[in-house]
């Protein structure tokens, strides 16, 4: 029976058509990086369980390969392909990133170092320890089965000298990754001396495998295991892991040669024939009873388990076919429409029509992209584009509120945001600063000057008039700097857009953005268009902003707010009330000086004969001024009294209105600065809560989606010509283009190749 086996596998032209069709299908996926669902089998189990021991006896020869597995930190796809005419091993390793074959290595024991400085070079070249990407080799002899298994590197608990200490768990997460598809068979190894309940990697299949519908367990080193059986009950009892082993676990138990000394093939072979004889001789002659060999004798030795696995793959070769070649069908549709992709784009290299074509497409795809990140999108990841409120201040040219001291924290300060709902945000963090902002503490200095002004235009209701020239001043100099922050938050917000825009783009499979891909000056042209159009808004709404704070503080619209009830100042109680400077406040005793009363608007002015014209004074009355008289009347004008004829006779009556004239002039100081804070607020309320908010918004976004496109394609593509193309002539941009073009032929190739060879093996079926 097991002749007649044997004899399909090898002999058989069906199954030799499928198996080479899927080998040569196995190195195109690995050469052009396709993921196809290719029966295969995967080796895993720890760096001693005999792994490397397994794989030199299913080819029939030996190479050193335990050499390679304890140096080597990636997987190894071994094709093996039985050639009755090959006497001798022919062994080929895939070159790198193609799927040509290198020559024959020779001698076989050669193909270790080969395997070795492979390796060293990959992991060099990534900077790693470990790498997913697999080696490639075939071996025909006459000697190997039909078989493909991919070796993986062994677990192990510690690092070596000299790497990383990751390099445990980056073994265990690649061979998990190598495990974890559906479609391959997963050949675990556990040395047969390590009891059931404790080994240490049989977790691995149970979370890839936890059914173990597609795990084969393989107890390595069985001889080893021999000695502790005496009786029948614990050899049954041993082989069937009873209450370990998942039901659908069926366990083989392998022993192989130990004698490295064996080099030559035929050896090897003979070798590994005379210890499965060994195996089964000692169990049931030298155990009381025997064992149960109809239920585990095809289960136990190499030759058992090589026949297997091959009746299995190829099982598993022939349901797997229809569904192959369909999915070929597909690849190679799609492959021919990347070619055909690929071949416009190196023609539109060097047409500028089409690269002005391709740029327009690109302007507008990223406008489309900044209007809807600022109506609200979600396709954006959060937390790789959007920013906290603090890293918004971080990255924006004036991250601190003029005149604000204390925290400025709006709502959703800690959430990551990005376009729309950021600008929102920043909008109601500048509200929250200009409520921050507190009317200062007034010089009474400054007061006075204010007050001395009104006096100077004549005009009535000086308290009135000074408390809204305070306040209009003020808020100028504290609101001023606050929009002209928020424009630059704002501006800011919105070159970020762009960003996540181009990067949003560079996700997407856009043929015209595959086109402008290499063309770095380009993009650094559209970039700067886009920037340029943003510093236009910013200037634009700062000019808009002065603007409203301007009209917001203007003479006619503090009177207006100056009508209300409770910012009305009674001018008869304010006796005083116009001093002129901060003297007059620190020297309460001095006259307080009046402005006079307006003349009334419709006086008509005097004439010649109504005006009386004072007679010039004669030598005698100048000479009697210099006496007693004249210097008693300026001394009396130096005491701080109207009149010094009164002065003298009612001293007593002048000192109380005196201290009653200095209280009235500390009352009209604070009435004036509490009158000008209220101003002050109602400006502020007036300008940060309705004007703009509403302007800014309109200053900012409507420009953003009426006017960007245009503009930027204005910006980019009136030009000439030569002028334009200047922009697409990065080096090497072509060749990359044609490099990308022979990359898919050649896929375009391979896929076809295979898909042909599925279509003969579909009528072998």
């Amino acid at each position: 029976m097991a002749a007649a086996t044997e004899q399909d596998l090898y002999d058989n032209a069906d199954a030799k058509i499928r198996y080479e069709a899927y080998s040569r299908l196995q190195a195109a996926a690995v050469a052009h990086g396709e993921s196809l669902p290719i029966p295969e089998i995967v080796a895993i189990g720890g760096q001693s369980d005999g792994k490397s021991s397994l794989l030199e006896a299913f080819l029939g020869f030996r190479f050193n390969i335990r050499e390679v597995e304890m140096g080597t930190r990636r997987p190894l796809i071994c094709q093996m392909v039985h050639d009755p005419t090959a006497q001798q091993p022919r062994c080929r390793i895939q070159d790198e990133d193609s799927e040509d074959y290198g020559p024959p290595i020779m001698p076989e024991t050669a193909v270790a170092e080969e395997i070795k400085q492979r390796t060293e070079q990959h992991l060099k070249q990534i900077g790693g320890t470990v790498s997913a990407k697999p080696i490639v080799m075939r071996a025909e002899y006459a000697y190997s089965p039909n078989l493909t298994i991919v070796d993986t590197p062994g677990f192990i608990l510690k690092a070596r000298k000299g790497e990383a200490d990751t390099t445990p768990d980056d073994i265990l997460s690649m061979v998990k990754a190598q495990a974890q598809p559906p479609h391959r068979l997963i050949l675990f190894l556990q040395q047969s001396s390590v009891e059931w309940c404790s080994s240490l990697w049989m977790h691995v299949i149970q979370e890839v495998d936890p059914h173990f519908q597609r795990t084969v367990v393989v107890a390595s080193k069985f001889d080893n295991r021999l000695k502790e059986f005496a009786e029948r009950w614990e050899v049954d009892r041993y082989l069937s892991a009873t209450g370990y082993l998942h039901p659908n676990a069926k366990p083989f138990f392998v022993a192989l040669p130990k004698d490295r000394s064996l080099t030559a093939s035929s050896e090897w072979r003979h070798a590994i024939q005379q210890v499965d004889s060994a195996v089964l001789s000692h169990l049931r002659n030298e155990v009381a009873g025997g064992f149960d060999e109809e239920q585990f004798g095809n289960r136990i030795g190499f030759s058992n388990l090589k026949m297997w696995l091959e009746e299995e793959l190829a099982r598993r070769y022939r349901d797997a076919a229809p569904a192959t070649l369909a999915l070929l069908q597909e690849r190679c549709e799609g492959a021919a429409a990347e070619l055909v992709a690929a071949e416009s784009r190196l023609q539109a290299a060097e047409d500028v029509t089409s690269l002005r074509r391709a740029a327009m497409q690109q302007v507008f795809a990223i406008a489309n992209q900044v209007t809807a990140l600022l109506n609200g999108a979600t396709d954006p990841d959060p937390s790789q584009h959007g920013m906290t409120t603090e890293e918004e201040r971080a990255s924006s040219s004036k991250p601190q509120w003029p005149a604000v001291h204390g925290p400025v924290r709006p709502q959703n300060a800690s959430l990551r945001l990005y376009g729309g709902a950021a600008f929102e945000r920043c909008l109601d963090e500048f509200q929250e600063a200009a409520h921050v902002v507190q009317f200062p503490n007034v010089a009474k200095d400054k007061v006075a000057n204010v007050l001395l002004a009104s006096k100077g235009r004549g005009a009535s209701g000086g308290p009135a008039h000074t408390a809204q020239d305070l306040a209009r001043n003020i808020a100028r100099e504290l609101l001023g700097p606050l929009l002209e922050t928020a424009c630059s938050r704002l501006a800011s917000l919105l070159r970020h857009a762009f960003d996540i825009a181009a990067d949003s783009q560079q996700l997407l499979q856009d043929p015209s953005h595959d086109t402008l891909r290499p063309y770095v000056a380009f993009h650094a042209a559209l970039r700067s268009a886009y920037h340029s159009f943003i510093a236009h808004l910013e200037d634009n709404c700062k000019s808009l902003m002065r603007h409203h704070l301007q009209a917001a503080t203007s003479e006619f619209a503090v009177s207006s707010l100056a009508g209300l009830e409770d910012l009305h100042i009674d001018d008869r109680a304010d006796v005083g009330a116009t001093s002129t400077s901060g003297e007059d406040y620190e020297n309460a005793d001095r006259e307080p000086l009046r402005p006079r009363e307006s003349a009334a608007v419709d006086r008509e002015p005097l004439r010649e004969s109504q005006m009386t014209v004072p007679e010039t004074p004669s030598p005698d009355m100048l000479a009697a001024g210099k006496g007693g008289r004249r210097r008693d009347f300026l001394a009396g004008r130096n005491a701080d009294n109207p009149s010094p004829t009164k002065l003298r006779g009612k001293p007593q009556r002048n000192a109380t209105a005196a201290n009653i004239f200095n209280d009235q002039v500390k009352n009209s100081y604070s009435v004036i600065c509490g009158t000008a804070e209220k101003m002050f607020n109602k400006i502020r309320q007036g300008v940060t809560c309705h004007a703009a908010p509403s302007s800014l918004k309109s200053a900012f976004l409507q420009p953003l989606s009426t006017k960007l496109a245009s503009q930027i394609s204005i910006d980019l593509l009136a030009c000439t010509d030569d002028e334009f193309m200047a922009m697409f002539t990065a080096a090497g941009a072509v060749a990359v283009l044609e490099a990308r073009r022979d990359s898919l032929a050649r896929r375009v190739e391979g896929l076809v190749r295979c898909k042909n060879e599925f279509q003969e093996l579909a009528r072998c079926l």
